[in-house]
């Protein structure tokens, strides 16, 4: 089979089909997608809120309780014990199928009528305001990770111990405002880092200890600006730079910025890959323009699995030995064969058009079912009745097709319509990684909430927060700060003040959203762009680094091209895999 060439219905702009894809929905029996690559994705990103918790109320109890769910939403919601208890049934909300309308609106009303768990979580203890997240400890405002202890203001963050503001770190502990690391300790203002123990505001270190202000390094120690000194000096200069300051720490900052864009970078993150493409991925075999992914094998378009992803195209979100995954967001924990579904695992198999649905099979159009088998709409049918109705309902959505606001036509095949999402874009994980104004995501068809901020009296102005901890008396606990950014009101919690004081770092004059925004600006986003290695012969094209080794192309600039996450307009040095491991071994 030849490529195709067609136009996307929601962008307009053309992509191509490819025969290993064509391969793979024949395989799973789907029709071909009629929205590009990354329309896909974002449709599937605008149904998660990754890191909002809000406060709502238990339909079954009337109490108050902490949810992913806005307020604004009309969705019902169950505390989450409750909604896990024998206490009642989803099935009782099903329904015969109306052959005389859409699909797509009878599953609208299905989705809005069961009640959602109230947060997603499970086996955490003293970690109440967490979300997305199983197996933890005594963390707080942690998102998107499981066995992690003692944390704070972290995202996907699995396996980690006393960490506090990171995103994407794994395996590690003591680390602060750090993105992108694996297995390090005591790793602070860093990011792209593997391995190091006591590194500051360094990028992209391998097995790396006692360094500063440091790129490009590979097992070393004690150096500073990449410079090496011996301890005593090393000790000495430190104590210099005053990290223990606010001051101390921007100013260092700033310069780190700077240093870092002096050398090159790799087109692509990544570790242990054969035949794969896309960025920050380890361990994959054939993986194409994939992102975030650890142990996958034969996977296209899948953004943020772990633990064993195999067989899947157009997957968003989980892993954990699933196979078989197809337009679906937040599916995981061995789950096979689930098709255009959401927040449906563990061991689910054989799912279409599915929402929060736990231990199932054979469904379609289901909401918030547990354990159950052959339901189409939470009507209970035998195996025989399941099976010809499903078929029956395929042919209507196809003959009898949903049309969106946008005029978007939705036949069996696509994922859940974006403007049926309970969860307004500025939302959503959508928001992170595709940012839009207010004006933009209305122009394209997005809600949009603005938040209802409670009214708390400032007690401290941001230039009153104290410089250095030294200063910092804990009486700072009862103050309501004030964020230098968002001028929002924000507090300091006594578990992230013991661990400042233990580090020797001061306490942050930004709320915790606008630190975290600060770390996102360090992420390559999941979009990709072919361009060419920057490696000019003797120095990089720019002028700017000067080549320590030769390289394969001699004095000629390198031949090489590639597909990368590093969008042109961005001010990177970046090189192709030979050109890099020439100046980075």
């Amino acid at each position: 089979m030849n490529p195709e060439t067609r136009t996307c219905q929601n962008c307009k702009n053309e992509f191509t089909i490819e025969p290993e894809d064509f391969n793979f929905y024949e395989k799973i029996k789907v029709p071909a997608p009629t929205f590009c690559p990354t329309c896909r994705m974002q449709r599937r990103f605008a149904w998660r809120n990754e890191r909002n918790l809000y406060r709502g109320k238990d339909r079954a109890t009337g109490k108050e309780v902490f949810t992913g769910i806005p307020p604004h939403s009309p969705l019902m919601i169950y505390e989450i014990e409750y909604w896990r208890s024998d206490a009642w049934d989803s099935l009782q909300y099903g329904r015969s199928y109306d052959f005389s309308r859409h699909f797509f609106e009878q599953l609208k009303e299905l989705i809005y009528a069961v009640p959602w768990p109230s947060r997603s979580v499970y086996n955490i203890k003293n970690s109440d305001y967490s979300d997305q997240a199983g197996h933890l400890k005594n963390c707080y405002l942690c998102f998107n990770l499981d066995y992690t202890e003692d944390s704070v203001y972290s995202v996907k963050a699995p396996n980690c111990k006393h960490v506090i503001d990171v995103f994407e770190v794994h395996h590690s502990e003591l680390c602060y405002d750090s993105v992108n690391i694996t297995e390090c300790s005591r790793t602070f203002y860093s990011a792209d880092c593997d391995s190091c123990l006591d590194v500051w505001f360094s990028k992209n270190l391998v097995g790396c200890n006692n360094c500063v202000g440091c790129v490009n390094l590979r097992n070393k120690s004690y150096h500073i600006f990449n410079a090496p000194y011996s301890k005593e000096d090393y000790k000495k200069k430190l104590e210099a730079m005053n990290f223990r300051s606010r001051q101390g720490v921007e100013e260092i900052k700033k310069q780190v910025y700077d240093f870092w864009l002096q050398y090159p970078v790799k087109f692509m993150r990544g570790l242990r890959n054969l035949n794969s493409t896309g960025e920050a991925l380890r361990n994959t075999k054939n993986a194409r323009d994939c992102y975030m992914v650890q142990d996958a094998e034969n996977v296209k378009y899948v953004q943020m699995t772990y633990i064993g992803t195999t067989d899947s195209w157009d997957y968003s979100v989980w892993g954990n030995k699933s196979a078989r995954m197809y337009e679906t967001l937040v599916c995981g924990d061995e789950c096979d064969s689930l098709r255009f579904s959401f927040d449906c695992w563990p061991a689910c198999r054989n799912l279409e058009y599915c929402v929060a649905c736990r231990s199932s099979a054979d469904c379609f159009g289901c909401v918030g079912l547990k354990k159950k088998q052959y339901c189409i709409f939470n009507k209970q049918y035998s195996k025989e009745e399941y099976e010809a109705l499903r078929e029956k309902i395929i042919s209507h959505m196809n003959e009898m097709p949903y049309v969106d606001s946008k005029g978007i036509v939705y036949k069996y095949g696509e994922f859940l319509p974006t403007e049926f999402s309970p969860f307004a874009f500025n939302e959503t994980m959508l928001a992170d990684y595709f940012p839009l104004s207010k004006d933009e995501a209305i122009a394209k068809g997005y809600k949009w909430k603005d938040p209802e901020l409670r009214e708390y009296q400032i007690t401290m102005s941001a230039e009153k927060i104290p410089d250095s901890i030294d200063e910092t008396t804990d009486e700072i606990l009862k103050e309501i700060l004030q964020c230098a950014s968002c001028k929002r009101a924000f507090r300091i919690v006594r578990q992230e003040l013991d661990f400042y004081r233990r580090i020797g770092i001061p306490l942050p004059n930004l709320c915790h959203n606008c630190r975290y925004l600060a770390r996102f600006g360090l992420i390559n986003r999941p979009k990709f762009y072919t361009r060419s290695c920057h490696c000019g012969g003797q120095k990089s094209q720019s002028g700017i680094y000067q080549n320590t080794a030769k390289h394969f192309h001699g004095q000629d600039p390198c031949p090489n091209e590639f597909e990368t996450s590093y969008a042109p307009e961005r001010p990177e040095i970046v090189y192709c895999e030979k050109c890099y491991q020439s100046e980075v071994v």
